[in-house]
């Protein structure tokens, strides 16, 4: 998946201007519960501006809160004015860059905003990656690194027509051994299922139903 399909799209996006007073943008941050905004000059991105920023700026200000109010704006406290996506990153990436970070902008050629990718979307993505959202089977087994070993796999959902929800597979660098993590929806053949993988030569590790 590429960012540019996950990303919230502009016109869905909390933003500020330039220009706004810092007394504006704590009040927007405050009445929808957000750590951090982009900052536009019209429809031109430039920077993002964030709680912890504002009160960093404030302390190192000196100044008394009325001042520092009605003497800042949000371009003078605006960040990462140069780290920005543009859309064709893959988006498991982002959540490296979002690991301490609200949010991402995502900037076309021309330096205009388009959207933004959140640690909330990035997250909730990855969530729905192991299959959260949905109830059923969770099943963690290991398999022998060998060819074809997904594609056996595979073969053997189909012949029980499984309906997978998720399908997750770990230490990629391993040349031995692969964790898999396949949730599938309940059903009253998973005792079967589940002899049928063993005997195939899947390890079982984990059952668990949520």
């Amino acid at each position: 998946m590429f960012v540019k399909s996950a990303m919230v799209p502009n016109v869905n996006c909390y933003t500020v201007q330039a220009s706004d007073p810092v007394e504006k943008v704590v009040a927007m941050l405050e009445e929808h519960e957000i750590d951090g905004v982009p900052v536009l000059n019209g429809s031109k991105y430039s920077g993002v501006i964030t709680r912890y920023h504002i009160y960093k700026s404030f302390f190192d200000s000196g100044k008394s809160r009325e001042d520092y109010n009605a003497a800042t704006t949000a371009a003078d406290v605006a960040t990462h004015q140069e780290k920005f996506l543009k859309g064709d990153e893959i988006f498991e990436k982002t959540l490296f860059e979002l690991n301490d970070f609200p949010l991402l902008a995502v900037v076309n050629e021309q330096g205009e905003f388009m959207g933004a990718v959140t640690r909330y979307d990035v997250l909730n993505q990855f969530q729905s990656a192991f299959g959260m959202h949905k109830e059923g089977i969770r099943i963690a087994f290991t398999s022998v690194e060998t060819e074809g070993r997904i594609s056996r796999l595979a073969d053997i959902i189909q012949q029980f027509h499984e309906s997978v929800i998720s399908l997750v597979t770990f230490d990629e660098t391993d040349k031995l051994v692969r964790r898999i993590v396949l949730k599938i929806e309940k059903r009253d053949n998973i005792d079967r299922f589940l002899k049928k993988l063993e005997k195939s030569g899947f390890r079982i590790l984990d059952i668990k139903e949520d």
